[in-house]
């Protein structure tokens, strides 16, 4: 037998030179273009639905956000398995697909199931999906820094500038920030206030979401006799001390 293929060989030189350098380009082909990872990428084929709910317990949230997205999840096709952990004001849901599902088709069908899950949830919660990016996709770190900024300002860089540009590189999945101050208003309550008026949080709080709101223009009587038209109205929050002084001096008048 393996004197038929030498006598074979030898008397077909070219096709047995020909086959060799296919061989040999296909060799160096794939060596120039086979992906090499530094870590390679062995996590699951899974999307994580996380779900916020802060100040209640991991018995609350279990009972009533993680198990009605996880019993709302069963039977999707081609799910290998639903894993969920529940903690103190977050849940995490991980739903592991076969290896051979598109990662955006996967993503695809747990959004249509959630749209479903959503009423089941208690008001004001609002699952998110996780990232598109695998568990080794972690790949840079970066510090914000500059002379004689606070870290609310270098924070608002983060968030404002930085963040929507790197987002828009091919390839990157999410850019996550940690540390600094967010910028945030606070309305501090005197309880003694509250009381001397009649008022509970609620309405403080009621009061707030009403000034923050964007109206249209309509017609203001004033004095029974002037009317001025207003075109539109943005009301900010900062403003909204401002407004309450009016409303009290227009009340203490009448």
């Amino acid at each position: 037998m393996i004197e038929k293929i030498i006598d074979w060989s030898a008397n077909n030189r070219f096709i047995v030179l020909l086959v060799y350098l296919i061989i040999t380009g296909a060799g160096i082909y794939s060596v120039v273009n086979l992906p090499v990872d530094a870590i390679p990428d062995l996590s699951e084929n899974q999307v994580i639905i996380f779900t916020e709910w802060m100040g209640r317990s991991p018995e609350i949230i279990e009972d009533q956000v993680t198990f009605p997205i996880v019993s709302g999840l069963q039977g999707l096709p081609d799910v290998k398995a639903v894993r969920a952990n529940s903690m103190f004001g977050m849940s995490f849901v991980f739903v592991i697909f076969e290896d051979n599902v598109d990662t955006y088709f996967a993503r695809t069908r747990v959004l249509e199931r959630m749209n479903t899950i959503q009423a089941q949830l208690p008001p004001g919660v609002v699952p998110s999906l996780g990232p598109d990016g695998s568990g080794v996709g972690h790949v840079y770190w970066y510090t914000v820094e500059g002379g004689g900024y606070d870290l609310g300002t270098l924070r608002a860089v983060q968030d404002w500038y930085i963040r929507y540009k790197l987002s828009a590189v091919q390839g990157v999945a999410e850019v996550a920030s940690i540390g600094g101050f967010v910028k945030q208003y606070q309305v501090d309550v005197n309880p003694n206030d509250l009381r001397g008026y009649n008022l509970t949080v609620s309405d403080v709080v009621n009061a707030i979401q009403k000034s923050n709101n964007e109206v249209g223009g309509k017609i203001i009587e004033a004095n029974s006799s002037a009317f001025e038209k207003l075109g539109y109205s943005k009301n900010e929050l900062m403003s909204f001390r401002i407004w309450d002084i009016i409303a009290d001096h227009y009340k203490d008048e009448k």
